[in-house]
């Protein structure tokens, strides 16, 4: 029959029994790699649990963990899973007063901190918030309590608390809420999601079976566990006994890919762009026929769509694209990837299509917070896969469209609510139990749910006409030499573009021109560099109805990044902080009729 999981905390059960291995939990120190076997991560998982319990921590109490990807992450969350403590994980890269706000309204009385960094950052707010009191690491810190201590306490209390676990254990009901995850949202304050067992469970249990990987496969986590997308798939990956490797840092991810070989990741478009922009430049550096086929190579996967019957001769060339360039492409991706996973973000079809022709299929889906996350996905478990499209819906959700294109839908992975905010939970949830999740979309064919835009980013030109910036700015981003764009232009005659250009392929191409220049500042002024992305957007252009069509742009010299505050912790564009930092050049564009 197999364990049934209806529990978040079940799974360890599962992977004792059904998935045994040496290699459950991975993760970096010193420069080399540890593993924890399933039995250790179970074991470990109690351990914490019973030293939280001797701390005090009691079923409905709040542990906030704030910290980069590490193994024993899950051995915490486990830990509170079964002890009916509540989870909040909090982003490592938001701002004091952002802190200040989720440790005081969530109410929690204990933090789990990743390294040294954060342990400085935290520790000032801890005496700032009532009931808080305790602070633990996972790295060794100097003058920090370390999470070992809580493994400790727990061992030693063994004995005397197991009884009284086993019971909260038997307790907890699947409509218990299970974390709490504040949404960064790019205005106002955070949203306290609240999400069950059930939420979370209904979610990766049905998401999991949208590929046939299992117990002989390994995985690498790289994106923040904090945010639900890579929780979720955390859980997956686990429910399906993969061994996961955790990945703490961002800049190690390629070392980690060659060193891991792993068969499946996580990922978000932001991050697929730059591998693409690496394919790019490696090609550049080549020259003669081999630099022709490299591109020819490149070309040939424009054709490419799922399950589509090539020619003859189509099949002939993808073969000998595949031997020559494609083969290399995955070897320096580990040489073993199946499948990648793509949120967060819709991703350019032609990087779909490049990853797709190399023979690593891309599973783009789409969900938010509040659903758990995942309301669509693309299933190569039942052939249904479309380019340009989030997939078809996952099983145990209903989807609509309403009258104004919005997504509605409805399931056991909806939130229960937003924390102590009734009043916010009625806007989003109505009285039919249809979630509005605030996106524009369509399905073609019947089951494809294709994301056209944010219901609020919508804006009307002072003509009166419609302007859906996202799927505009999305197209622009097609462009090589574009890395990020907003459209703007609520209330005035015409709409107008914000350009960050993709800095190393604009750096390259102006020393294959000769173009002189200091710094990107100098760059963007240039009237060569100028033109060349006018070009970019002129061919988008002819793609749009007249009224969308982008009028005037405005080069800036930055990078769009989360740590300059033009994008969310998710890469999501937050159109505010953007406005407000680029208003003399909005003002500059708008100042002329």
């Amino acid at each position: 029959m197999g364990v049934k999981v209806t529990r978040t905390f079940d799974i360890l059960e599962r992977y004792m029994q059904e998935f045994p291995r040496k290699d459950a939990l991975g993760g970096k120190k010193d420069g080399k790699w540890y593993t924890y076997s399933t039995e250790e991560y179970n074991e470990k998982s109690h351990q914490f649990a019973l030293g939280i319990m001797a701390l005090g921590l009691k079923k409905g109490d709040k542990i906030a963990t704030v910290t980069p990807n590490c193994p024993e992450w899950n051995f915490a969350d486990m830990a509170m899973s079964m002890t009916g403590v509540v989870h909040v994980p909090i982003y490592p890269t938001i701002g004091e007063d952002e802190y200040k706000y989720i440790l005081k309204h969530a109410e929690v009385k204990m933090i789990i901190v990743g390294d040294k960094k954060l342990f400085k950052k935290i520790e000032p707010l801890v005496n700032l918030i009532d009931g808080l009191d305790l602070l633990y690491s996972f790295d060794e810190v100097e003058g920090a309590k370390n999470f070992n201590e809580i493994l400790e306490l727990g061992k030693s209390k063994q004995q005397e608390l197991e009884a009284g676990l086993n019971k909260i254990k038997d307790s907890i009901l699947t409509e218990d809420l299970a974390t709490l995850i504040y949404t960064s949202g790019t205005t106002g304050v955070p949203k306290g999601v609240m999400l069950t067992h059930e939420n979370l469970v209904s979610n990766f249990v049905t998401h999991s079976h949208m590929h046939h990987l299992g117990k002989e496969h390994h995985v690498i986590s790289f994106l923040p566990l904090c945010h639900v997308y890579e929780r979720s798939v955390n859980y997956h990956f686990q429910y399906k006994g993969m061994g996961v490797y955790y990945v703490s840092n961002m800049g190690q991810i390629v070392s980690a890919i060659k060193e891991i070989k792993p068969h499946m990741f996580n990922s978000v478009p932001r991050l697929l762009e730059k591998v693409y922009d690496g394919f790019v430049a490696k090609g550049k550096e080549l020259s003669g026929i081999k630099k022709s086929l490299y591109f020819w190579a490149i070309d040939l996967a424009e054709n490419f769509e799922y399950y589509k019957e090539y020619s003859a001769i189509m099949k002939f060339k993808i073969k000998m694209a595949d031997k020559l360039i494609y083969s290399k492409w995955r070897a320096a991706l580990g040489g073993n990837i199946t499948y990648v996973v793509s949120g967060g973000a819709a991703l350019q079809p032609r990087i779909a299509r490049i990853f797709g022709m190399a023979g690593m299929p891309n599973i783009e889906g789409y969900g938010l917070t509040e659903t758990s996350p995942v309301i669509a996905v693309n299933n190569p478990a039942k052939k249904e896969m479309k380019i340009g499209t989030v997939g078809s819906v996952l099983d145990n959700f209903e989807v609509k469209i309403a009258d104004d294109g919005e997504i509605l839908c409805k399931g056991p992975s909806v939130m229960k609510g937003y924390y102590k905010a009734p009043e916010l939970t009625a806007e989003v949830i109505d009285e039919n139990g249809w979630f509005h999740t605030g996106d524009i979309g369509v399905f073609l064919e019947g089951k494809y749910l294709k994301i056209t835009d944010r219901k609020k980013e919508i804006f009307k030109l002072s003509g009166g006409k419609y302007i859906a910036p996202q799927m505009i700015e999305n197209k622009l981003k097609s462009s090589n030499l574009i890395d990020q764009v907003m459209v703007i232009g609520a209330n005035e005659k015409f709409a107008s573009a914000l350009i960050s250009p993709n800095f190393p392929l604009i750096h390259d191409w102006a020393a294959e021109n000769k173009i002189h220049f200091e710094d990107n500042k100098e760059l963007i002024q240039k009237p060569e560099i100028i033109e060349k992305i006018k070009k970019e957007v002129a061919i988008v252009n002819k793609t749009l109805g007249s009224h969308e069509q982008i009028n005037r742009i405005r080069l800036v010299c930055e990078e769009w990044t989360p740590a300059t505050g033009e994008l969310s912790p998710t890469l999501k564009l937050r159109r505010n902080a953007v406005a407000v930092k680029y208003q003399h050049l909005i003002d500059d564009i708008y100042s002329v009729g």
